[in-house]
């Protein structure tokens, strides 16, 4: 079986696996290595210009971050996520960042965090490359966490990002961009600056099920 991964045209010698790795999640994410495709490490070394060492340290954090599974045998295949998991990962994350808009709601000097989410806001309106609205679109909800300031709510939703950008591209452009419009955020936004944190954890925690239920119409639809 061989793979087309023209994307993956050729690595820097400096930070070979993090190079290795990025290319191989924005391939993966991008839908050009498509859910259940095979990963042969020959091949892959060989479009990555890497050793197979060093391609396998990168598939390893790959299988840690969800986008990639084992087999029955073993082997390395690209994960096809279910209804079922799309669903969990929306309500995991509703409950990350619900907690993460109730904890800004409670503080008193709230105008540099929503100053810097509508500054996000604004970018996202603007840009019409779907690849750059997606990365704007989780930046403005990673942005959300990092400025709680709590650490462990942040890391808990990095650990998703990977299977919620791979996610995000299967449903399609015209999927995505509906989910990515900046006005489904502004009411997150407005919650926040209102300190309202009951409507804030309802906002964020809508958002989630409504785009949950997108992508999976989507999924099922193909």
């Amino acid at each position: 079986m061989s793979l087309d991964v023209p994307a993956l045209a050729g690595v820097d010698r400096q930070t070979l696996r993090e190079q290795s790795l990025r290319k191989l999640r924005e391939a993966i994410s991008s839908g050009q290595l498509e859910p259940g495709t095979r990963l042969i490490e020959t091949e892959l070394s060989e479009a990555l210009s890497v050793s197979r060492g060093t391609l396998r340290e990168a598939l390893r954090h790959l299988v840690q971050e969800g986008l990639v599974v084992a087999d029955e045998r073993g082997k390395l295949l690209v994960r096809a996520l279910t209804p079922d998991e799309v669903r969990e990962i929306f309500a995991v994350r509703g409950a990350l960042e619900a907690l993460a808009a109730e904890t800004l709601c409670t503080r008193q000097d709230r105008t540099e965090a929503v100053a810097a989410l509508r500054g996000l806001l604004d970018r996202l309106r603007a840009e019409d490359s779907v690849p750059e609205r997606v990365e704007l679109d989780l930046t403005f909800h990673q942005r959300l966490c990092e400025l709680t300031g709590n650490t462990a709510l942040v890391q808990s939703w990095r650990h998703l990002s990977g299977l919620t950008r791979a996610t995000i591209m299967r449903s399609g452009p015209e999927q995505a961009i509906r989910n990515m419009d900046w006005q489904r955020h502004a009411p997150i936004v407005d919650a926040i600056e209102a300190g309202d944190a009951a409507r804030a954890r309802a906002v964020v925690q809508d958002h989630m099920r409504e785009t949950a239920d997108r992508i999976v119409g989507a999924l099922t639809a193909r």
